[in-house]
């Protein structure tokens, strides 16, 4: 399927399919399958498991102590981290917890305490990507900080998106080492934003994590090994973390201004699909079923799967385009669409270049 760069509005909808019944219908299919329940059970387990294995990590960086070995531990946790970091995301989606209260408690515990990453600040940059997903103006995931994701988003560029734009295809999976660092610096920086709720205790949070974990890493370790650690640590846990999302988004249409689709097509249009079996559910935890999970976000992830089929036969039947690839597909559409977005930055150094000669 060739990778687009914008979007343009669909016809419009028949009488029968105006605004938001298209998305009813799907709804009440889902429901009736029981695709919206809670699932206890299986979040008791899948906590559990991912506790014991952050637990089982620092043992080990303990037990390793002085060895460079230890960064097969920082390997490890780095994985640990990413997992961590899911489970938080399920949690912010209330698909553990019904109330808000508990949602934003134990969201708190594993995003700032457990990896260092601000809550409340995701929370909220999180909530205006899946309310409008891929939008060049709304959707903070898409803007042009570092990178561009448009032509149009590159022949405006300046400074750093215009520096890395004509090769951004190149450096997009090197410049995920550094996403780890991002989440921290982000969580901090929006600490000054007035409007975050909760500061203190955000805030509180947030340095605590950091005092452990730089204590422990240079208690345990000599300098040059501890530092050697955070590198890897963080620098993988970057990688991994950018893997998952990735595909879900990148290098399908963006929408620009009142392109504004009805919320089904919205949803459906600029997302992607990851084909794969049980194993890629584990690794992307269930984020390789970001269609349903962006129409469904409260959906708990086991029943990701199931809804799949419902949704899928739903967009056929209505002829709305629903895109399924495998993982490295999907790679190969980000970064092909990438280096088409920077294609303005690229001709416009040509041009100048020739100008001189």
């Amino acid at each position: 399927m060739p990778v687009q760069t914008s979007i343009r509005p669909p016809p419009q909808p028949s009488p029968s399919q105006k605004s938001g019944s298209d998305f009813a219908k799907l709804s009440k299919k889902i429901t009736a399958a029981g695709l919206m329940g809670r699932r206890p059970g299986y979040y008791t387990a899948r906590i559990a498991a991912v506790t014991a294995l952050y637990a089982g990590g620092w043992i080990a960086f303990v037990l390793v102590g002085d060895s460079w070995w230890t960064l097969t531990v920082a390997a490890f946790l780095a994985l640990v981290f990413g997992q961590v970091a899911l489970v938080t995301h399920d949690t912010a989606h209330r698909q553990v917890f019904r109330l808000r209260k508990a949602s934003e408690r134990s969201g708190r515990i594993a995003g700032n305490i457990g990896i260092g990453m601000g809550y409340g600040w995701w929370q909220d940059k999180h909530t205006r990507h899946h309310a409008n997903p891929n939008h060049a103006e709304l959707d903070p995931d898409v803007l042009p900080d570092v990178l561009v994701w448009s032509q149009d988003q590159a022949r405006a560029a300046k400074g750093l998106p215009r520096l890395l734009g004509r090769s951004q295809a190149f450096l997009f999976f090197p410049l995920l080492t550094l996403e780890g660092f991002n989440l921290h610096v982000a969580g901090v920086r929006a600490l000054a934003n007035r409007t975050l709720k909760h500061r203190t205790l955000e805030g509180t949070l947030l340095f605590g994590h950091f005092a452990v974990y730089l204590t422990a890493l240079f208690l345990v370790l000599p300098p040059g090994m501890a530092i050697a650690f955070l590198a890897v640590h963080q620098c993988l846990f970057g990688v991994y973390l950018g893997s998952i999302f990735a595909p879900n988004h990148k290098g399908m249409p963006i929408l620009t201004g009142d392109d504004r689709p009805d919320f089904l097509r919205r949803q459906v249009l600029t997302s992607r699909n990851v084909r794969g079996g049980w194993f890629t559910d584990l690794m992307l935890g269930g984020l390789n079923y970001q269609i349903e999970h962006h129409l469904f976000p409260s959906m708990p992830t086991p029943h990701l799967r199931r809804a799949q089929v419902i949704v899928r036969d739903y967009c056929r039947d209505l002829g709305i385009s629903y895109l399924e690839t495998s993982l490295v597909t999907s790679y190969k559409q980000a970064l092909t669409s990438l280096h088409r977005a920077g294609a303005p930055i690229r001709e416009a150094r040509a041009a100048a270049a020739l100008s001189k000669a």
